[in-house]
C-alpha cells in the first residue's frame, strides 16, 4: 500500500461514498413508499398509486447496469479513483435535482416523467458505485484481510439506511403531516448535497490501486472491457449475478415493501414502522461484520452459501411472522432477515472481485452485482405488493426462497480464480 492510500483513508473513503450513494438511493425508496404515490399519480386505489410509485423505484435497477457498463468501462482503462469521483457526482446531482420537483397536480404527467429521469440518474451513478468502491479495499488489502477490508463497502448500506430513514422518522415527529407531504420530504433530498461533498473531499485525496498499477505496468488497458468479460468469463459473469439475486431481494422486501405494506395494509403509523425498521437494520450491519471475519478464515463463498440457506428459512417465515399482527414478531422477522442479508451480502465485495482478474475487473463485478439486482431487487417491491394483494404474505415469502435458490445455484457453479 503506498503511503498515500493509508488505510484508514481507504476503508474511510470505501464507507463514507457508499453511505452516501445508498443514503441518497434510499431516501427515495422511502419517499416511494410514503410520499410519491399521492404526489406524483393520479388519483386511485392507494395500492394503484402504491404500484406506481414502485414502478419509478424500479427505473434505477434498470439504469444500474447501463451506469455499470459505462463507469466499468473507464474504471478498467483509466483508474477507479477517477471513476469513482463520476459516479458520486452523478448521483449526488440527480438526488438534489429530485428535492426541487413540482408535484402531478402542478405540472400534470411532466412530474412523474421528471421523476423517472432523475430515479435513472440515481441507478446510473450508483451502477458505477458499489464495484469501485469494492475494488478500492480489496485491492489495497494486506493478505488474509481480503473479506475484511471488503464488507467497508457493504456497510455503507446499513449506515445510508440509518441516516435516511432516520431522517425521514425525526421529520416526521416534528412536522405535521400536512408540512411533511407539503414540503417536509424534500429536506433528506436537500440534505444529501452535504454528503456528497463529504464524499468527494475524500476520495479525491486517493491514489490508485496497486493491482490496477500492477495491471498497466503488465499489459495496456482492455479496449472494451465489458466485450472481454462477455467473451472470456461469461460463466463467472452468470455465476456472479445469481449469486446477488438473494441479498437484494431480502433487502427490499425487509426495506421498502414492508414499510408500503406495514403503513397501508397493517395500518401501523409511519413513525411507528421506520423505528422498528431502524431497529433491526441494525442486525445487517452485525451480519455484515461476522460474515467479513467469516469469510477470512474460511472463505467467502462458503460464507454466501450459509446465508443463501439462512434465507431459504427467512422466507418460509415471513407469511407466519410478519402476518402476525404482532409488532414484536414483525420486528423480529425483520431483524432475522436483515440479519442473514448480512451474510449474502458481506461476503460480495470479496467474492465478485475474485471472480474477474484486475483488467476486467471493475466491469465485470459491477455489471454482475447491478444486473442481479434488477432480477432480485428491481421488481421486488412491486411483485410483492402484487403477490400481497392476491395472496396475503405467504406467497411473497416464496418469491423470497425462489430468489435464495438462485442465488445458492450460482454459487455452486462459480468458483474464484482471480484472488490478487
Amino acid at each position: 500500500m503506498t503511503a498515500t492510500n493509508s488505510t484508514r483513508r481507504v476503508l474511510t473513503a470505501s464507507l463514507v461514498g457508499t453511505a452516501v450513494e445508498f443514503y441518497d438511493f434510499y431516501i427515495y425508496a422511502t419517499a416511494a413508499s410514503l410520499v410519491f404515490p399521492h404526489l406524483f399519480f393520479p388519483q386511485a386505489s392507494p395500492s394503484a398509486q402504491l404500484m406506481s410509485s414502485y414502478a419509478t423505484f424500479a427505473v434505477a435497477f434498470f439504469a444500474r447496469p447501463v451506469g455499470a457498463a459505462f463507469f466499468g468501462h473507464f474504471g478498467d482503462r483509466i483508474g477507479r479513483k477517477s471513476t469513482l469521483v463520476a459516479s458520486l457526482l452523478t448521483m449526488g446531482l440527480s438526488t438534489l435535482l429530485i428535492a426541487f420537483l413540482p408535484s402531478y397536480a402542478v405540472a400534470g404527467w411532466i412530474a412523474p416523467a421528471l421523476l423517472c429521469l432523475l430515479r435513472f440518474g440515481q441507478g446510473f451513478g450508483l451502477g458505477g458505485e458499489w464495484g469501485g468502491a469494492a475494488l478500492l479495499a480489496v485491492e489495497n488489502a494486506p493478505p488474509g484481510w481480503r473479506a475484511r477490508f471488503g464488507m467497508f463497502p457493504q456497510l455503507g448500506a446499513p449506515v445510508g439506511f440509518i441516516a435516511a430513514n432516520g431522517l425521514f422518522l425525526i421529520l416526521g415527529l416534528v412536522l405535521s403531516a400536512e408540512d411533511f407531504r407539503a414540503w417536509g420530504w424534500r429536506l433528506p433530498f436537500l440534505f444529501s448535497a452535504v454528503l456528497v461533498i463529504l464524499g468527494l473531499w475524500i476520495r479525491l485525496k486517493l491514489t490508485e490501486t496497486p493491482a490496477f498499477r500492477k495491471a498497466l505496468a503488465e499489459a495496456p488497458p482492455a479496449h472494451v472491457p465489458m466485450a472481454e468479460v462477455i467473451k472470456r468469463h461469461p460463466g463467472a459473469l452468470i455465476g456472479g449475478t445469481f449469486a446477488v439475486v438473494a441479498c437484494f431481494a431480502i433487502f427490499y422486501l425487509a426495506t421498502a415493501f414492508a414499510l408500503g405494506y406495514g403503513t397501508s395494509t397493517l395500518a401501523y403509523s409511519r413513525e411507528t414502522f421506520l423505528g422498528v425498521q431502524l431497529g433491526a437494520i441494525l442486525f445487517l450491519a452485525l451480519g455484515i461484520a461476522l460474515a467479513g471475519w467469516w469469510s477470512d478464515k474460511a472463505n467467502p463463498r462458503r460464507v454466501l452459501i450459509a446465508g443463501c440457506l439462512g434465507t431459504l428459512a427467512v422466507g418460509a417465515s415471513m407469511g407466519a411472522m410478519m402476518g402476525s399482527g404482532s409488532l414484536t414478531l414483525i420486528w423480529l422477522w425483520l431483524s432475522l432477515a436483515l440479519l442473514a442479508m448480512g451474510f449474502v451480502y458481506g461476503p460480495l465485495g470479496a467474492y465478485l472481485p475474485s471472480l474477474f482478474p484486475p483488467r476486467v475487473r471493475y466491469s465485470g463485478a459491477s455489471i454482475a452485482f447491478n444486473v442481479g439486482g434488477i432480477i432480485g431487487g428491481g421488481l421486488a417491491p412491486m411483485a410483492a405488493q402484487a403477490l400481497a394483494d392476491r395472496g396475503g404474505l405467504a406467497p411473497v415469502g416464496l418469491y423470497l426462497v425462489a430468489a435464495a435458490v438462485l442465488s445458492l445455484a450460482g454459487l455452486v457453479l462459480t468458483k474464484p480464480k482471480h484472488e490478487d
